[in-house]
């Protein structure tokens, strides 16, 4: 999986001639219909066409694809592209799949648990973090001042939380 990162998902059939509805996880959502798409396994390959805007997204026609039923087939499906078609970083910046794993320790070295996910609800990126022993999760802002230092090479994330959220 480490050639490969999740640049969508495809949410379900639209119409009834197989076109479908697809999210993007791009940070330009239309970069979606440049890139050679595939299946998480690698299985199938889908060359898709943007055909019009839908609500959280945009519907389109992927290749192989011409009806409802196999369109409803799809859905769910998360989309993949080749990590080396995607565009150069900026420094500060990461895939989230990169992120995904990375332990996560305070400032002084103590293991805080491990990020589950990255979720945004609007205002800013959040790490869902999995506290090791513990059945539940805490979400710490990926903010400069909260995270500052992001270490992909090593494994690790340092985080200085707010006060009070461990």
């Amino acid at each position: 999986m480490a050639g490969r990162v999740c640049v969508g998902a495809i949410a379900g059939a639209f119409g009834v001639r197989g076109e479908v509805r697809i999210k993007s996880f791009c940070a330009e959502p239309e970069a979606i219909f440049g890139y050679p798409l595939t299946t998480e396994d690698g299985a199938r390959s889908f060359d898709a066409e943007r055909t019009g805007q839908a609500k959280n997204g945009f519907t389109a026609r992927i290749s192989g694809v011409t009806t409802k039923e196999q369109a409803d087939a799809l859905r769910g499906t998360r989309l993949f592209a080749d990590r080396g078609a995607l565009p150069p970083l900026d420094e500060d910046e990461y895939y989230h799949a990169d992120l995904i794993g990375l332990e996560v320790v305070d400032t002084g070295g103590q293991l805080l648990g491990r990020v589950k996910a990255v979720l945004n609800h609007g205002a800013t990126d959040l790490l869902e973090l999995h506290r090791l022993g513990e059945s539940g999760t805490v979400l710490l802002p990926f903010t400069r001042e909260a995270v500052p230092t992001v270490d992909i090479g090593s494994g690790r994330i340092v985080a200085d939380p707010p006060e009070g959220l461990f």
